[in-house]
């Protein structure tokens, strides 16, 4: 190989030797684990070369090398093709989207959890917008004397549901509850049809707040931010510059506002890395962000993101967020 092609290898080898032991990267660590052909004089100077270059860095005195986000961004540019998870991984995706038939808002919660177990990061999981859950049937559910249930059945088969208050009898609410299914049927719950009045003002009033109820569900949920694995981020504290990272970090996540907005605005740019300082939020300067989106009926719906310090697995969060970005997709659509 030519000069800059090993030069790239050794940064290859400086990024994966790190990512997986923690320590600086010696030049004879790179020497033995790669076959450049070349001394070990060579290699150092390699890597005073890709440091002058701001590839990589030299934390102390006599110490090996790491990484610097330019550094990692070349990795990923260069070096993460797309994989499949481990057979073991991908078995445990299938089996978990295959079994599931949660509540959509459980639904997101657990499957941020399910990511946060395949990277061992924290794991973010932005609800689908409201336009593309479609619903398959609605129907109004008497509780006791004055009291109704709102019940929505989504096409993946998960279950919105909201009490209301109204006072019918068993026909108007039976009137009632056909009302709702005509109107909320076959569209996303943010996108109900026009209400046909009845002429019977209780009537149509149920209908109208149960409407209403069931379409402010559905936008809680696509404007809530999951969170699977948050305590993660303090286990991987000595991965950040300052300690005071994580807790920032955790503010950001429960703040939700800001990280769901983030998201949002990649929400149409495909799979997405972005690395330490190509973060445009302070909180997340020392972190890197994967993010894939998932889709509904071929429309980008909602997002799924690995969420850690610079020192990442960036092959292994790719892989994982793809596999479940498209599981999730998968079954969020609406029944053929």
């Amino acid at each position: 190989m030519d000069a800059s092609e090993r030069r790239a290898t050794v940064l290859r080898t400086v990024v994966e030797e790190y990512v997986r032991t923690a320590q600086p990267v010696a030049s004879q660590t790179v020497t033995t684990s790669r076959d450049l052909g070349v001394s070990s004089a060579t290699v150092r100077n390699d890597m005073t070369q890709l440091e002058r270059e701001g590839f990589i860095t030299q934390p102390h005195t006599s110490a090996g090398r790491i990484p610097t986000d330019q550094g990692y961004r070349y990795f990923v540019d260069n070096f993460t093709s797309a994989r499949s998870l481990p057979g073991v991984q991908r078995r445990a995706v299938a089996d978990f989207f295959a079994s599931t038939h949660r509540a959509l808002e459980d639904l997101l919660h657990e499957t941020s959890q399910l990511l946060a177990r395949l990277t061992s990061h924290a794991a973010v999981v932005v609800g689908p917008v409201a336009d593309v859950v479609r619903v398959r049937t609605a129907q109004l559910v008497a509780l006791e004397p004055g009291t109704v249930l709102a019940v929505a059945v989504l096409g993946n088969g998960s279950i919105e549901r909201e009490v209301i208050r109204c006072d019918l009898d068993a026909d108007r609410l039976a009137r009632a509850s056909a009302l709702l299914d005509d109107t909320l049927s076959g569209r996303g719950l943010g996108q109900s049809a026009p209400l046909v009045a009845t002429g019977d003002r209780d009537v149509d009033g149920a209908v109208a707040e149960a409407t209403g109820a069931l379409c402010t569900r559905a936008q809680a949920v696509s404007d809530h931010l999951y969170v699977g694995g948050a305590s993660r981020l303090a286990a991987e504290q000595d991965a950040f510059t300052t300690t005071a990272t994580t807790a920032r970090l955790l503010e950001m996540l429960e703040e939700q506002v800001v990280v769901v907005s983030l998201v949002r605005d990649l929400l149409g740019h495909g799979v997405n890395v972005s690395i330490g300082s190509e973060n445009d939020v302070d909180e997340l300067r020392d972190c890197s962000l994967v993010i894939a989106p998932y889709e509904v009926d071929g429309a980008p719906a909602g997002t799924v993101g690995v969420l850690g310090p610079t020192r990442m697995d960036y092959q292994q969060a790719l892989a994982a967020v793809a596999a479940v970005s498209q599981q999730l997709g998968q079954l969020l659509l609406p029944p053929a």
